[in-house]
């Protein structure tokens, strides 16, 4: 009897860590291979946890504004990494890196890698100790 529970047990377990492993699989949302720069206009920051969501106004390669959605870190991740919800605000002109969104359902949705602001030189990374250029 106690090994069936056991067996449960771990089978829970391992359930568990499928759909946790699932729910943060970015490959699965994002093309990790390929990546856009975006430059534009803060339109909102959505500072949140478990995702922040960056909102940036950028022209497509039509010369149409488009709206974008660039998912960020959580807010507590991107605290300790000096990022606050006042570090950026409506109308900052920034220059972006990300990753593409894999359906073209989502084509103005990005995971966000890296982000320059031009008007006093401030950036961020997403892997330690980035230099962005």
């Amino acid at each position: 009897m106690r090994s069936k529970w056991i067996a449960v047990l771990i089978a829970g377990a391992l359930l568990l860590a499928v759909t946790a492993y699932a729910h943060h699989s970015f490959p699965a949302t994002y093309q990790i291979n390929k990546i856009v720069t975006i430059k534009g206009t803060v339109a909102q920051l959505l500072f949140r946890n478990p995702h922040s969501f960056l909102q940036v106004d950028a022209p497509d390669s039509t010369g149409e504004m488009k709206r974008w959605a660039l998912e960020w870190g959580g807010a507590g991740q991107l605290t300790s990494q000096g990022v606050v919800k006042d570090t950026l605000k409506a109308g900052d002109s920034i220059i972006v890196t990300a990753n593409p969104a894999r359906s073209s359902a989502d084509s103005t949705r990005a995971l966000l890698k890296t982000i320059k602001r031009p008007a006093d030189g401030w950036t961020w990374g997403s892997a330690p100790g980035q230099v962005v250029e």
